[in-house]
Order: structure tokens, then C-alpha cells, then sequence
């Protein structure tokens, strides 16, 4: 066995077998692996300071990752049906986001503009933003996050229309590869009356513009 070949317990080797995907490593199998990185990087994981970064780093993995064990009809199942006949657009610009390039499990940073036009009901502000974190918690590429937020919205509040636009900037193409500081990438996302009726759409723009 080599150095970088993976270790499996025989729980997760009988879940492989029986599922064909990975059960979850131990905490002491990830720690391994976390050791097995900095061994090849060409540090020594024995001395001082690096004893007890790969607890450090599974621990931090945990708060990255945690919307693997979140569901977003949690954040939205609960909604307000008495807003006075309400019913024009509803955005939340500037949501801060952090999350993962599954290419390179390296940052992107960025934020989220998310709208909505509700069909007689609405969901506390704060939910949408903890979408965007379920999401954004995950190993991502941008074009799927902004997908899956606004396909979430669209299935559980069932409004007239979403938009979603996110503009991030990603360490994989700034301290990588071809290296190019500054740039933005921007995509979104528009469902319903924001795909199907320009006014719509570009009021929503408007709004998200500095």
C-alpha cells in the first residue's frame, strides 16, 4: 500500500459493496487523510505545529460541508399568507457567500441577489439566506449553486417567478492555473415571470445594481 492509497474500515468496504458509494469515513480516517495530504505536500505531520491540524481540519470540513445534512423545505415549508394582499416583488441583494469549487476544493466568494414574486404568501427573510448557505455549504460549481437555489424556491414556495444571480470570485482561477486576480464570475437563474416577461426581469436587475 502506498502512501496516498486510501484506507477503508470494513463497515465502509461492506457499505461499498452493498450501495456502490462510499459510506462515510470515521473521524480518525479523515484525520488520516488529512496527515496523508501533509506528508506529501512535504511537511512533517509529527512535529509541533502540525499534531493537531488535521482535528483542526476535519472539524473546520465539518462547518464547510454542513449542508450535506440540511434540507431547505425546513427553512421553507413555514410561510405568511396575511401581508395585506401583497404580492409585488420581494429581493434580497448583497446576500454574502462563501462556499467550495468541487474542481479544486478551493474557495469561491461571492454573493447571491435573490428574488421572488409571491403567490399570496411569503417566507421570512432570513429563510432565503439560509438556503443560500445550504447550498453554498456543499462542494459546488457556481452554475449549479445558482440552479439549486432557485429550483429549491421555485419547488417549495411555489411563487410566480425567481430570479437568482450570483457574482463570485474563484481561487482556482485566481491563485491558480491562469492565474488572474479580479476577475468576476456572474450567473443566474430565472424562473417563471423573470424568464417569461422582460419587465420583470429587468426591474429585478435594476434593483440588484449598485
Amino acid at each position: 500500500m502506498t502512501l496516498l492509497e486510501p484506507t477503508l474500515s470494513r463497515s465502509t468496504k461492506t457499505q461499498t459493496e452493498l450501495t456502490g458509494r462510499p459510506a462515510r469515513p470515521s473521524q480518525e480516517e479523515a484525520e488520516a487523510a488529512v496527515r496523508t495530504l501533509l506528508a506529501w505536500a512535504g511537511d512533517d505531520p509529527d512535529r509541533e505545529g502540525l499534531l493537531e491540524t488535521p482535528g483542526r481540519v476535519t472539524r473546520a470540513y465539518g462547518e464547510f460541508f454542513a449542508g450535506y445534512g440540511q434540507d431547505p423545505e425546513a427553512y421553507l415549508a413555514k410561510t405568511f399568507e396575511d401581508v395585506a394582499g401583497y404580492d409585488e416583488m420581494v429581493t434580497l441583494r448583497d446576500i454574502p457567500l462563501h462556499s467550495f469549487c468541487e474542481h479544486h476544493m478551493v474557495p469561491f466568494v461571492g454573493k447571491a441577489h435573490v428574488a421572488y414574486l409571491p403567490d399570496q404568501r411569503v417566507v421570512g427573510l432570513s429563510k432565503i439566506g439560509r438556503v443560500v448557505d445550504l447550498y453554498a455549504r456543499r462542494l459546488q460549481i457556481q452554475e449549479k449553486l445558482t440552479a439549486q437555489i432557485a429550483a429549491a424556491i421555485e419547488s417549495i414556495l411555489q411563487p410566480k417567478g425567481v430570479a437568482v444571480v450570483i457574482e463570485a470570485t474563484h481561487q482556482c482561477m485566481t491563485a491558480r492555473g491562469v492565474r488572474k486576480p479580479g476577475t468576476v464570475t456572474v450567473t443566474s437563474r430565472m424562473l417563471g415571470r423573470f424568464r417569461d416577461n422582460d419587465s420583470t426581469r429587468r426591474e429585478f436587475l435594476a434593483m440588484i445594481r449598485d
